[in-house]
């Protein structure tokens, strides 16, 4: 009779933990650069698209290098990242399919409000970097192989310089605190405009210089290639691509504002090499 309670018992348990993964919710792992996080947009659409599927989505707010290497390795499912160079790296070896742009916003570069590097009035960014080398005023860089340090970095190479010394300060942080330590230092920096907007009535630093071609900023959905990563929930990756490149999904990212500034702009759902 012992032995029966037993095996009954044993068979309950079993078949409460069957019951209770197959009831689970799916889940993806979704790396994205910090400007996507930290300004609250994905706090706005994923609910939308987890409740739609029924699935949950864990986010890995990190730079866009290191998001590219968490899928390198299949430590997530999917990206969602700013940096369209190492992007195309990324799918030439095989490691992402699928990959389409999703939002464009620009970057800024910010100052003092008395420019002692005197680049407000200039047009283009390489210029801007030009005379703030030469005047050694304090520049803050994210220092981290992000999204905006590979744009930045790319942009002192262009104009020919390779920053180093006392006045160059690298934070190896996000977005946010790299804002702080310039807003505190009444240094220059480059970020997005999503996260300046975002922080701008917390920050004395202004914008300086815009508008330059240089300066786009696009984001690109990946979902990460299953042939090189087996256990990676790739279905449920294309339906997320699918679904973030959706009128739908667009017409919440034009909508997202924060204090009345919209700091994203959706993009066609067209696939991108």
């Amino acid at each position: 009779m012992n032995r029966l309670k037993i095996i009954f018992s044993f068979i309950v348990i079993l078949l409460c933990i069957f019951i209770r993964f197959t009831d689970a919710e799916e889940t993806l792992r979704l790396a994205t650069t910090t400007s996507t996080y930290e300004t609250g947009l994905l706090d706005y659409i994923l609910p939308v698209f987890e409740k739609e599927f029924g699935c949950e989505i864990h986010v890995i707010s990190v730079g866009t290098g290191k998001a590219l290497r968490l899928g390198e390795n299949g430590d997530v499912d999917i990206l969602l990242v700013h940096a369209p160079e190492a992007e195309k790296r990324f799918m030439k070896d095989e490691y992402g399919t699928d990959r389409r742009y999703v939002m464009h916003n620009d970057f800024v570069i910010l100052g003092p409000e008395d420019d002692p590097a005197g680049i407000g009035e200039l047009k283009k960014s390489t210029e801007a970097f030009k005379k703030i080398y030469a005047s050694e005023n304090i520049f803050v860089s994210r220092g981290d192989d992000s999204g905006t340090d590979k744009k930045e970095k790319s942009l002192w190479a262009r104009a020919g310089l390779y920053p180093r010394g006392a006045w160059y300060l690298e934070t190896g942080q996000g977005m946010n605190a790299t804002l702080r330590v310039a807003d505190e230092k009444r240094a220059y920096v480059m970020l997005d405009r999503a996260t300046y907007l975002f922080n701008k009535d917390k920050v004395r630093l202004k914008i300086l210089v815009e508008g330059d071609r240089d300066l786009l900023n696009p984001y690109g959905v990946i979902a990460v290639n299953p042939l090189k990563h087996p256990h990676v929930n790739h279905r449920l990756s294309l339906a997320l691509v699918e679904w973030m490149t959706s009128s739908q999904c667009r017409e919440m990212i034009n909508k997202y504002e924060v204090n009345g500034d919209r700091l994203f702009y959706a993009d066609d759902n067209s696939p991108v090499d």
